[in-house]
């Protein structure tokens, strides 16, 4: 569970977030969520030049029927567990300086496997440590990942992935030991 305090992305006295839909159930948003968001899936992806927009045009498409501030940066302060996420005030630089990053690095074409799932793991750590919208990170993050593994001539394929199997090397990445994500990445070359 995200803490976020306080927290004007949910309703009053609760960590429900607030809705297009107006669900104050957890469960009951859950369930909204997984349907909307599947059928956005169903559709095509925004084009885009793997750019910040980019990136934040894809959060958009796959929340935009349940939450109004899909696609935009969090405005609160994040923790998950242990682990605190970029303050807000800080996102936009550091979102930046990881979309430069990957120009510089010529989005990860002309790579080998190995090499391209240990840039693709750092990639995901960065965006991870940012965090920078209050819910969907990670389903954005495969989604850019599958764009962009497919555009280096390393299509992934992420039905493979196992969330369960995801966590561990994910906090790892966090932790600055980016070996274990890279590990599972190699795995799931199509």
């Amino acid at each position: 569970m995200y803490k976020a305090e306080p927290d004007p992305y949910c309703y009053s006295n609760s960590s429900v977030l607030r809705n297009k839909a107006d669900l104050k159930s957890q469960e009951t948003l859950d369930e909204f969520e997984t349907a909307m968001t599947f059928a956005r899936s169903e559709e095509p992806l925004p084009h885009g030049r793997f750019s910040v927009n980019h990136y934040k045009a894809i959060h958009h498409h796959i929340f935009q029927d349940v939450y109004s501030w899909a696609g935009k940066y969090r405005t609160v302060r994040l923790t998950k567990g242990a682990s605190t996420f970029c303050y807000p005030e800080h996102i936009a630089r550091e979102m930046k300086k990881i979309f430069t990053w990957l120009k510089s690095e010529v989005y990860l074409e002309r790579l080998s496997i190995n090499e391209f799932s240990a840039d693709a793991a750092h990639l995901l750590a960065e965006l991870n440590a940012v965090h920078p919208f209050r819910e969907g990170n990670g389903r954005t993050q495969l989604t850019f990942l599958a764009l962009l593994s497919a555009n280096a001539g390393h299509p992934m394929n992420l039905e493979w992935l196992d969330p369960n199997e995801v966590l561990g090397p994910m906090v790892a990445s966090f932790n600055g030991d980016e070996r274990p994500l890279a590990e599972l990445l190699a795995t799931l070359q199509a």
